[in-house]
């Protein structure tokens, strides 16, 4: 499955992703995490994108990109929901895969509770789930945004 979406500013994608943190709401928990990767060039709209898909969440903190933190963790509580926790992830800074498994990934995508966005999905492939749910973020010009959300990575299609 294939979803595309041409956005003309930031606005539309933050609610696109407000949007879209609301249909994950309405998911059975799975087995594990729901793991979310984010990929588009600097300033493709990767954080804009979960800017709004925080709000979608009920998270009331202002979401700013983790590069230099590498990761953020944010408790929401919706009640009748039954995710907990938002993980938000930028692998931009990393140099090697396994530097992920040292901020325990291993343990935050096996609580399916938890849903994971990672930004530069690319630099960890090898420890993604195969479920995890591909963003492609492209630039169109100044303003305008190809949005392409996958429902399986391709490089691991079962």
């Amino acid at each position: 499955m294939q979803e595309k979406y041409i956005l003309n500013s930031y606005k539309q994608t933050q609610k696109l992703g407000e949007n879209f943190a609301k249909e994950i709401l309405k998911l059975p928990l799975g087995e594990k995490a729901l793991v979310l990767g984010l990929r588009g060039n600097l300033g493709g709209g990767k954080t804009t994108f979960l800017q709004g898909f925080a709000k979608g969440l009920g998270i009331k903190e202002k979401i700013l990109s983790p590069t230099f933190v590498i990761m953020k963790h944010f408790k929401f509580e919706i009640l009748n929901f039954k995710f907990t926790d938002f993980y938000h992830i930028d692998c931009y800074r990393m140099n090697g895969a396994e530097e992920i498994l040292g901020l325990g990934f291993e343990n935050i995508i096996k609580n399916p509770c938890n849903i994971v966005a990672i930004e530069w999905p690319e630099k960890i492939e090898k420890f993604l789930p195969k479920n995890t749910i591909l963003i492609n973020f492209e630039f169109v010009d100044k303003n305008k945004r190809n949005i392409i959300i996958s429902s399986k990575s391709p490089e691991n299609p079962n």
